[in-house]
């Protein structure tokens, strides 16, 4: 078992990340993963990603706070969501994705993601 105590979590430091305070929880410098890896990020009001893909999907849990996902699958029109307290979504491997927090309160959200 690897326990990873959320004051203990490491951070990280994805580019493209702004206004947002990133922490592994299990997985990387955290600890030992076979399959994925599982942080969270803290997003500041303002806070936001880019308008970016990866070759890997990705899957979100809102845990607090309100959040602005914004998709867009190679060739077609963006999708704007908004996700409260425990809503979920995943995106696809090369589907472009941004995360922004446009409230006045931080957001806490989750990530679970495969290794590259």
């Amino acid at each position: 078992m690897n326990v990873t105590r959320f004051a203990q979590a490491p951070d990280y430091f994805p580019p493209n990340h702004d206004g947002m305070r990133c922490r592994r929880l299990q997985g990387h410098e955290a600890g030992p993963a076979e399959s994925l890896w599982l942080g969270v990020s803290e997003i500041a009001p303002g806070g936001h990603t880019d308008l970016k893909g990866s070759g890997v999907e990705k899957h979100y849990v809102v845990l607090r706070g309100e959040l602005t996902v914004i998709a867009q699958q190679p060739g077609a029109e963006p999708a704007e969501r908004v996700l409260g307290p425990l809503d979920s979504c995943r995106i696809a491997p090369h589907e472009a994705r941004q995360l922004v927090n446009r409230t006045q309160d931080t957001v806490l959200v989750l990530l679970a993601m495969p290794f590259a």
